[in-house]
């Protein structure tokens, strides 16, 4: 029999608080958000180290049984979007006129029809989509983990203050951590 690990009641080393606050590291009430714009197919070739920790946390996340939802919207800047197939093969998409995901979108209704209180993020565009779409769901109550070297900025430069505005008075739109740590904390353990 396996199990998650019952002494991973956090992600590991999620700053600036151990996440998920209530240490209920449980399938039932998470999701994984994939954000990026309609522009993107990602993962892909550039940026390929955001893209293989991606890939690593929606694999391990979605065999503890956590649901991926793809979450497409507009492109910053503007300009037409890309009909690409999204090689996450999500369990729902939700497709958003706006930057942020929740705008205009049935992305709230999604998450409370199935119940899902707890987000972990990742995708393309971190310091444009995805942080929008994690604020925003901050303000709607959800408690959301960035997993920062899964989410590749536009530009590299803005990384760093992208993140250090998440975790501002100790986490005012939620929590960040690796890969490595969510993959850990998501992966079962032989039970004894």
């Amino acid at each position: 029999m396996t199990t998650l690990d019952a002494g991973a009641a956090h992600v590991a080393a999620s700053t600036p608080y151990a996440w998920p606050y209530d240490g209920d590291l449980g399938a039932a009430g998470t999701a994984v958000l994939v954000v990026r714009p309609a522009a993107v197919a990602w993962p892909h070739s550039v940026g390929a180290e955001y893209a293989h920790a991606g890939v690593g946390v929606v694999e391990t996340v979605r065999s503890a049984g956590v649901p991926v939802i793809s979450v497409i919207t507009a492109n910053p800047g503007g300009g037409s979007g890309t009909s690409a197939v999204d090689a996450f093969a999500p369990d729902a998409t939700v497709s958003s006129p706006g930057i942020d995901g929740f705008y205009a979108s049935a992305l709230e209704d999604v998450l409370r029809s199935a119940g899902v209180s707890r987000l972990i993020l990742v995708g393309f565009g971190l310091e444009t989509c995805v942080h929008s779409t994690m604020r925003s769901a901050n303000d709607r109550g959800l408690e959301c983990l960035l997993v920062a070297d899964a989410c590749e900025p536009y530009d590299p430069e803005l990384a760093h203050a992208s993140v250090s505005m998440i975790e501002m008075s100790g986490g005012i739109f939620g929590a960040v951590a690796t890969a490595a740590s969510v993959i850990a904390a998501f992966t079962p353990r032989s039970a004894s």
